[in-house]
């Protein structure tokens, strides 16, 4: 017997429902055909997928799995479906991008946006996650191409420098430290510092200084997304490191005053990261030859 999808979502209704009965009338099947269909998938699985009770059936641990991958599959056929009706209305390419905060917040927009102008029949979904998250995202197959900061985390990536970046800091006017026009981390390790959720590439950098210094690191606060820690910057809650861009910009909106962070880690690099691979998709190719175009221009000396 093979895995079909009559049967899969026949157990899928079954488990909505608690009843073999409900789940056949559900799926438009006759209840012994419906009793079979699970008999068989039962015995072709080797588990039990459902308990019989007095009233009606309960699943089983067994069963809870299936149903987490039957859903993942109906997702998966969903965006199958929409990603190739897509073609019928003009679009030729769909590019999945993951990308940390810090690089959608300091330099990844005005690109995405130019590339759009460029190729306006490729359609692009764009995923914020820490950059651990992002290359994951990519070397499993759930993004085409990542975009984070050092360090790299997965030997299945292959990489290129996409744009240089640097963290600053943000402090409430009238701050003892906003007189200064620079600050040491050291310095801020005083202060509460106001941060992005555990995981991001900035917290956990911040975090592992803290360490080599013998300090701890004051993060009471972490939130997601620079325009809450700006905020909290704001009301007086703590102190903050981010992006430059960024910095800067919340503090013409913000009563916070931006300052240079005076340490070397504090300039850092975005990475634009694909699955290694021989050859890339054309779509996938299009993008990296559009954000990093001397990996383009070495690769078109090396073959002169």
């Amino acid at each position: 017997m093979r895995l079909d999808l009559t049967t899969l979502n026949l157990v899928l209704a079954i488990e909505q429902t608690r009843s073999i009965t409900r789940g056949a009338q559900q799926e438009h099947l006759a209840l012994a055909a419906a009793s079979k269909r699970i008999s068989d998938l039962e015995a072709r699985l080797g588990v039990q997928l459902f308990e019989r009770r007095a009233r009606g059936v309960e699943p089983t641990e067994a069963c809870r799995a299936l149903v987490r991958h039957i859903r993942s599959l109906h997702a998966s056929l969903h965006a199958l479906e929409s990603e190739v009706m897509e073609f019928a209305r003009g679009i030729k390419g769909h590019l999945r991008i993951a990308a940390n905060t810090g690089s959608i917040a300091e330099c990844l927009p005005p690109d995405l946006a130019a590339f759009l102008q460029a190729h306006p029949q490729i359609r692009i979904s764009l995923e914020d996650l820490t950059s651990a998250e992002v290359q994951s995202a990519v070397a499993e197959g759930r993004a085409d191409v990542g975009v984070f900061t050092a360090p790299l985390l997965d030997n299945r990536l292959q990489t290129c420098t996409y744009k240089p970046g640097r963290l600053a800091v943000l402090v409430p006017k009238g701050h003892a430290l906003a007189a200064r026009e620079a600050v040491s981390f050291d310095d801020l390790l005083d202060y509460d510092l106001i941060g992005l959720h555990a995981g991001a590439a900035a917290q956990e950098l911040m975090r592992e200084q803290a360490l080599a210094r013998g300090r701890t690191l004051n993060a009471r606060l972490q939130v997601r997304g620079f325009d809450a820690i700006a905020q909290l910057v704001e009301a007086g809650l703590g102190v903050a490191v981010l992006p430059e861009d960024p910095a800067d910009r919340f503090a013409k909106v913000f009563a916070v005053q931006r300052l240079r962070l005076d340490e070397t880690w504090a300039q850092r690099d975005y990475v634009l990261g694909v699955m290694r691979q021989e050859r890339l998709p054309t779509v996938v190719q299009r993008f990296v030859d559009a954000l990093c175009p001397a990996v383009r221009r070495e690769e078109e000396r090396s073959k002169a």
